[in-house]
């Protein structure tokens, strides 16, 4: 044993923009309050990925591929200050670079925790940032969220699925899985198969999404950072 921390992940993720992501992460937040959450949205900039009305936005740092920007308010109405205003410990913005290699995120040392153990907040840029993404592969739960009424589709969101634990419907699901060009690209087994649960905004978290993070809340932490 090196003393290090270690931590449990729980990943939300979905296929495109304004679907609920950050909303389902406040609700798993306040539905377990006595946990020390440290929640955090992370986005990608360059190559059109975020951009506004067709122009980058500003959230790419000007001199590193990853920056983390600790939030300190939760008043602001930024998404962290959303997850800290659920009842997170700690919340921050992590930026990273579109295309970054995997292979040079996993060789990156540093740490997220390093940083969230020093108390600082503000802009912390490079290793941690990296590190942190380097473990997103060991998430301890991972839930996705789907739109039918939403065309947009990314190739990579489409690969995550199959590694999604359950996945949380938003809008109409009478048409699933042929609500559009978008959801004929995917493989019908994954809505079969998948667990899967409709929640639109505002309501509280299933009972089904209640139970799988009560589990990954009592397993074993995996992940050191």
């Amino acid at each position: 044993m090196n003393g290090a921390p270690r931590w449990r992940l729980i990943v939300v993720g979905g296929h495109t923009r304004s679907i609920g992501k950050t909303q389902l992460v406040c609700d798993v937040i306040a539905a377990f309050p006595r946990a020390h959450w440290i929640a955090g949205k992370i986005t990608q900039y360059g190559h059109g990925v975020c951009a506004q009305n067709g122009e980058n936005c500003d959230c790419a740092p000007d001199e590193h591929v990853c920056a983390i920007n600790w939030e300190t308010n939760s008043d602001t109405g930024t998404d962290s200050a959303r997850f800290l205003a659920a009842g997170a410990r700690r919340s921050f913005w992590l930026r990273t670079k579109a295309g970054i290699s995997r292979r040079r995120i996993a060789a990156t040392s540093g740490g997220v925790a390093a940083s969230e153990r020093s108390g600082r907040s503000g802009t912390s840029a490079g290793n941690r940032g990296e590190q942190l993404l380097a473990a997103i592969s060991q998430t301890s739960l991972y839930f996705a969220v789907v739109d039918p009424e939403k065309e947009d589709f990314k190739d990579s969101a489409r690969a995550a699925l199959d590694r999604a634990d359950a996945l949380v419907l938003r809008g109409s699901t009478d048409t699933l899985p042929g609500a559009g060009p978008s959801w004929l690209k995917l493989p019908a087994r994954l809505l079969k198969e998948k667990p899967s649960v409709t929640q639109r905004e505002g309501e509280p978290l299933p009972e089904p999404l209640h139970v799988l993070v009560q589990r990954a809340l009592e397993g074993p932490s995996n992940i050191s950072i």
